[in-house]
């Protein structure tokens, strides 16, 4: 999951969580909300009714009666006022029931005695509870509905924001990374943004590939000049041990001493050469126009690797499409690719095994498998086994030079490669044509 969707899912995500908690008390909160606000308008009807009695006088509501009362249409609210005896002031607000019109009521009451004409009056004034509940609901309602809004608002607003704030990174994993594959040759631009986090990181990026940059092109050039230094002075001393084996007056022992010298300086030849090879191809040194047909190509490197299959007694099945055509390669460095598979699942292989090879399409991709039933090898080892030099833990006494001629050469051809292996059950490796290779 990308960065910017995790921080707006945060986001959103406590944006709810504070909505829900909200709500929860929503109920409670606006029931003293509605309570506390009908006690002010309570007290507020109260001292407009004291100032209509102060000015119109208490015998304008008697008109000759013991007690005055009123009540609204729907008995929502009442207001009471009658005579006073028991002598103690009294104010206070609760909730208690009434009997209007032969109807038992809950008000929330306000409780108030006054003195006039030397005379005490106890004056109430109600508000219906189911009145004042029901307000209360509507306002939960209309409350709960802003809310939602409000986060589907604050959620589209987080979403944009943040895409916006981690706009650069995402042009730094775009143009850095992704698109990006090495050597870096491409000019680095700077990034344009106004962060100081992300343009920090676009330039430690952007010099870390440089110094990588830099550190390949002289390992490139180290190897390339340490090879070709080499080849001189061994074809040399090459050349003088042939001459020294040609004297019939050498003793037996000697002749046997430069024998084993001579094996040694071809090992050591055969690895000069594989490191020009890999020079050569990171250098660009070999054209890539040439069209193979690659059941053609195979056959002839089975058949120059037939006696050491027939060593060991192995068996190499060949199951490959006909007329199959790569175009936009080198037609050597796919025969040396090729051979090298195949000569390390002869190599690896047990007495009496087997060697598949095979293709087929997949999604637009040729893919071109070569099967083994061998040693296999321990998936720790999968991602160094295309290192230069690199040992083994298993029982391969290394991986040399070979496989990683064929990475250099895949990587050149712009050939995917893949393994699928496993100790004591062989190995797999598959080869991904995209489909430049099989179009002119």
């Amino acid at each position: 999951m990308r960065l910017y969707t995790k921080l707006t899912l945060f986001a959103v995500a406590a944006t709810i969580v504070v909505l829900g908690l909200f709500v929860w008390q929503l109920p409670l909160l606006m029931q003293k909300i509605a309570s506390g606000n009908t006690n002010k308008n309570l007290i507020q009807q109260r001292e407009k009714a004291l100032s209509a009695i102060q000015k119109n006088g208490i015998d304008y509501y008697f008109q000759g009666d013991s007690a005055y009362g009123s009540y609204s249409m729907l008995k929502d609210e009442y207001i009471s006022l009658e005579p006073y005896y028991t002598g103690a002031d009294l104010t206070r607000l609760q909730t208690a029931e009434r009997i209007i019109d032969g109807d038992t009521i809950n008000y929330r009451i306000l409780i108030d005695t006054f003195a006039m004409q030397q005379h005490v009056y106890l004056l109430e004034i109600g508000k219906k509870i189911t009145s004042i509940q029901e307000d209360s609901v509507a306002l939960q309602r209309a409350t709960i509905s802003v809310l939602i809004v409000l986060t589907l608002i604050m959620a589209l607003i987080q979403l944009f924001y943040t895409r916006y704030l981690l706009k650069p990174l995402a042009s730094i994993i775009r143009n850095r990374l992704i698109k990006k594959s090495f050597p870096f040759r491409e000019p680095q631009r700077a990034l344009t943004t106004s962060t100081y986090d992300f343009r920090y990181l676009d330039d430690s990026i952007a010099q870390l590939m440089q110094q990588v940059n830099h550190a390949f092109e002289k390992e490139k050039e180290f190897t390339s000049n340490a090879s070709h230094e080499l080849m001189t002075p061994i074809s040399i001393m090459q050349s003088k041990i042939e001459n020294m084996l040609t004297d019939p007056e050498l003793p037996a022992g000697t002749v046997l001493k430069l024998e084993d010298t001579m094996r040694i300086m071809k090992r050591l030849k055969k690895v000069v050469n594989a490191l020009l090879l890999i020079s050569r191809i990171e250098n660009e040194q070999y054209n890539r126009n040439d069209v193979v047909a690659v059941k053609s190509m195979i056959r002839e490197v089975l058949e120059e690797l037939q006696h050491r299959a027939d060593e060991k007694a192995l068996t190499v099945e060949e199951r490959l499409t006909d007329g199959v055509i790569l175009y936009h390669v080198n037609r050597d460095l796919l025969f040396q690719l090729f051979y090298n598979l195949i000569h390390n699942a002869i190599r690896y292989n047990r007495p009496n095994g087997r060697i598949i090879i095979s293709d087929r399409y997949v999604n637009q991709e040729y893919l071109l498998c070569i099967e083994d039933t061998g040693i296999g090898i321990e998936a720790p080892q999968h991602e160094r086994i295309f290192d230069r030099f690199k040992k083994s833990t298993s029982q391969r006494e290394g991986f040399g030079l070979g496989l990683s001629i064929v990475k250099s050469i895949a990587d050149y051809q712009r050939i995917g490669i893949t393994l699928h292996s496993e100790p004591d059950r062989g190995s797999q490796f598959e080869l991904h044509f995209p489909a430049t290779h099989l179009t002119k």
